[in-house]
């Protein structure tokens, strides 16, 4: 377990992201949600991280009615702000956002000190439960003023209220992430496919900044979407059509993977957890083959020889922390 921050907020190596269980792409059933959930429990996850955005809601409700059947101190929950979901009259799917299932909400965009008490109020209303841990500003990339102005304030006066123990921001970018460990009191802010095996950009800014100040870093994407996880036609990258470069980038490192005697998806999960700043890597499931293939994935020794082939390939900068030899992922 690491603590996020200074918050005393503590997070397990590997978390569950919860944007599969809300239909991302296509449906899964009530059924293989909770199983996917149940599978990650047993497998000793303990974080779980979620959003309104997910399903327009449905990861938040059946998060919610896993969770509430556990003990309340035995794991972390993290929800995200700035979407409101209003009702819709249209018909239709949610397609258009990445998710299978019924167009009954359209999300408005809302970082002001409102919209964020009522977005984590209207969250603890789906999720069952009368508290969160860790809350987080939702891809404020268009609504930056706002989210500084309004948003942040807002989150840290329900931090020093006891509401939520641990605050940041969640993005798919270092700049704005960067900008608020370095300007906030942040505890965390959660990182999506900028620190993987076939990309390092948060080495630069997000990552030294994290450490200078004392803050931690979530990150997800480990896969960026899927290219990492199985590198073949048709896979995705940051949530579309991969481009040949990376495809080509990707088959190599599962090649060197092979060679040493692992798999591309256990050096996916284990690199980006080695740097001191990265407090938990996110793994989403949609199933208990999913989850339970995740844990074991991230329990596995990566060889040494492996990290350095890649460094020496000029596939991985040198500066780059990379497991420890003989060590399991912590």
């Amino acid at each position: 377990m690491s603590t996020l921050g200074r918050s005393g907020v503590e997070v397990s190596g590997l978390s569950f992201g919860a944007a599969g269980i809300g239909s991302l792409f296509t449906e899964v059933s009530d059924e293989q949600a909770d199983a996917a959930l149940g599978a990650a429990w047993s497998a000793g996850i303990r974080y779980f991280d979620t959003a309104p955005h997910y399903g327009i809601g449905l990861s938040e409700r059946r998060l919610g009615a896993f969770l509430r059947e556990r003990p309340r101190d035995a794991y972390t929950i993290s929800t995200k702000v700035g979407r409101l979901l209003e009702p819709a009259d249209g018909h239709g799917d949610d397609l258009a956002h990445g998710f299978a299932v019924p167009a009954t909400h359209r999300r408005v965009w809302d970082f002001s000190a409102d919209g964020v008490r009522r977005s984590l109020e209207d969250s603890l209303e789906r999720l069952g439960l009368d508290r969160v841990d860790v809350v987080y500003l939702h891809d404020p990339d268009d609504h930056a003023e706002q989210a500084f102005r309004e948003g942040y304030p807002a989150l840290e006066r329900l931090r020093a209220e006891g509401v939520v123990g641990a605050i940041g921001a969640g993005m798919n970018q270092t700049a704005m992430l960067t900008r608020f460990v370095r300007e906030t009191d942040v505890d965390v802010v959660l990182c999506a496919g900028r620190y993987t095996l076939l990309e390092q950009g948060a080495l630069a800014d997000l990552l030294p900044a994290a450490e200078e100040r004392g803050a931690s870093v979530v990150v997800g994407g480990a896969f960026n979407s899927g290219l990492l996880a199985d590198p073949k036609p048709g896979a995705t990258y940051n949530y579309g059509s991969a481009p040949e470069e990376l495809m080509a980038r990707a088959l190599r490192l599962k090649d060197i993977a092979e060679r040493h005697g692992t798999t591309l998806r256990a050096a996916a999960l284990a690199f980006p957890g080695a740097h001191p700043a990265v407090a938990s890597v996110l793994v989403g499931a949609r199933s208990a083959e999913e989850a339970r293939d995740g844990a074991e994935q991230f329990a596995a020794v990566v060889p040494a020889d492996f990290w350095q082939e890649l460094v020496a390939e000029g596939l991985l900068p040198k500066e780059a922390p990379v497991p420890t030899s003989g060590e399991e992922t912590p």
